[in-house]
């Protein structure tokens, strides 16, 4: 890609990190990572400069002395812990920043805006890019930076993407929460029947962004969910049985479970722990499925499987401790 030059904002999150890792593996140098945490890879280093998106003027400056060609916008907050849309203002107040000062950079070709599957909840699959049904804070948040994309009008191409659930190597909160608790044999899946879910490997995610990026002009004004196909979460959890402990997932009666889950609601609004909540046992039980035909259409199949990416998530959880070994 001769003369391009990549800005990403995020770049030290988990899908951002990723990203960055996959453009320096194909050669590209001219990059550049926004982010207010330095990556924790050390070879991402040099290319990592500490500017918040809250903060308009730093960001400018960022644009102005590196005159991206394409950016990529990961950055912000993805937690469930807000209390109000306020509280995810990385999200909606950053990227109408990152709008005023990309409309300042006449370099820019193409900006991929990241958006998230939560803009539309469970349920019936949205009909139109604009139906959206948030069921989070979170989820309105990212509605709310769609707008904010659609209003500006970029004159330049702009893509917005949507990712499902995501999940490998480098994710902040599966190695604290399924992962170590499928590894202590507490995780118990619920029998019954079949849970469909659009789960993605992160390698897959990073793939269709840079597919996206290479296309140019044909993906103006296009939204995406980024992911793999929709996936049985047996299968899913299965697979990552095998692979991390060497059997097959533990399948019990959902009705147990559910109990369980009750018993784990007290816990928790004691102040404990619990390996199983209302939330997370209705997670586990609740179909979420996202339109993924047309980016298939367009940008082709997932190049790598859920069994390669199983395997290669547990080499890395065993290269972080002795624990996962």
């Amino acid at each position: 890609m001769s003369g391009r030059r990549v800005l990403v904002t995020g770049g030290s999150g988990f899908i951002g990190s990723n990203f960055v890792e996959k453009l320096l593996r194909r050669g590209e140098r001219d990059l550049i990572n926004l982010d207010v945490l330095p990556p924790a890879e050390e070879a991402q280093l040099p290319f990592y400069r500490n500017v918040d998106l809250l903060d308009q003027a730093a960001l400018q400056r960022a644009f102005q002395e590196f005159q991206p060609t394409h950016v990529v916008h990961w950055a912000g907050r993805t937690d469930m812990f807000g209390q109000g849309v306020e509280d995810y203002a990385a999200n909606h107040v950053g990227t109408r920043n990152l709008l005023a000062v990309a409309k300042e950079t006449p370099s820019i070709q193409h900006v991929v805006f990241t958006s998230s599957q939560f803009v539309v909840g469970p349920g019936e699959m949205p009909t139109h890019d604009q139906d959206f049904r948030p069921h989070t804070i979170y989820g309105e948040s990212k509605v709310l930076s769609e707008k904010a994309v659609r209003e500006a009008d970029p004159p330049y191409t702009w893509t917005i993407i949507r990712p499902t659930n995501i999940w490998g190597p480098r994710h902040p909160r599966y190695p604290n929460e399924f992962w170590r608790v499928l590894k202590r044999g507490r995780y118990f899946h619920p029998g019954g029947r079949r849970v469909t879910r659009c789960y993605g490997y992160v390698g897959n995610v990073v793939e269709q962004v840079l597919r996206i990026l290479d296309g140019g002009d044909r993906f103006r004004g296009k939204v995406f969910y980024v992911g793999d196909a929709p996936v049985d979460l047996f299968d899913w959890t299965n697979a990552f049985s095998n692979e991390l402990l060497g059997r097959p997932v533990r399948v019990i009666p959902s009705v147990a479970l559910k109990g369980l889950a009750k018993v784990g609601d007290l816990v928790v609004l004691a102040g404990g722990k619990f390996p199983i909540f209302s939330t997370r046992f209705r997670s586990m039980t609740e179909d979420y499925v996202t339109p993924m035909g047309p980016t298939f259409e367009a940008l082709g199949p997932s190049p790598i499987s859920m069994k390669e990416g199983v395997r290669e998530t547990v080499d890395w959880l065993k290269s972080q401790s002795a624990f996962w070994r």
